[in-house]
């Protein structure tokens, strides 16, 4: 029997964390194992429960998302758990700094609950980047006003091979492995392959990651066209 997908609520609302909690522990294949109202309690119950998703709100009091997602994603004990932003559109720039934090994507808090249950599957997976269209269009948009260095010669760079920055920028235009495979006439087997070899040598956790590292090296700039 399959485990089920252990999850972690942080959030400041406490009946916004008990509608997340009833939908979830009725979801078939999902368990919620904590909860947390800020920052410095989310960081504490991750360390206690290690589940495989985090439900991440980035405005809570003594340590915000992003701070509480960097102390979890750079910690090796818990290497593993997956966060998942909720927030609302307004605080894009936000979401982008949560990404650069080492998150795996984020939803609108106005999400259909069955959309939020397939999110955290696929976060959990740890296989593709959430909603990848959407979050290139946020890259694209905070990059261009942002004082991010665009420079190809920056760390990291240089330990991609030309096919894998080729993928690299196949990933920040928001193409799924399968949708890789067919533009460059490869497996998805291989495509997913190079993807995996390109995040572990630019020390990304997941494909979100990955988007972020094409902008930030010039791989890819605001206002490229998708194929």
């Amino acid at each position: 029997m399959t485990a089920p997908i252990r999850i972690v609520l942080a959030d400041d609302q406490e009946l916004l964390r008990a509608t997340f909690r009833l939908l979830l522990d009725a979801a078939p294949g999902m368990e919620v194992v904590g909860e947390a109202g800020t920052g410095v309690e989310t960081v504490a119950v991750v360390r206690q429960t290690v589940p495989d998703v985090v439900l991440m709100d980035i405005r809570m009091p003594e340590l915000d998302g992003i701070g509480a997602t960097a102390q979890i994603t750079s910690d090796q004990a818990l290497a593993g758990v997956r966060i998942l932003v909720l927030t609302t559109f307004e605080t894009d720039e936000l979401v982008l700094a949560a990404l650069r934090a080492g998150a795996s994507g984020f939803l609108g808090k106005g999400v259909a609950p069955a959309a939020l249950l397939d999110a955290i599957r696929t976060v959990a997976t740890g296989e593709s980047l959430l909603s990848p269209t959407a979050t290139t269009a946020l890259v694209k948009r905070f990059l261009a006003s942002s004082t991010a260095h665009l420079d190809a010669a920056l760390p990291g760079m240089n330990e991609l091979t030309a096919r894998e920055r080729e993928i690299t920028v196949l990933v920040a235009r928001g193409l799924s492995n399968e949708e890789i495979a067919d533009h460059l006439v490869i497996s998805p087997a291989t495509a997913k392959t190079h993807v995996n070899r390109a995040m572990t040598k630019v020390h990304a956790h997941d494909r979100a990651q990955l988007v972020v590292f094409a902008y930030e090296h010039g791989l890819m700039t605001p206002g490229t066209r998708t194929p």
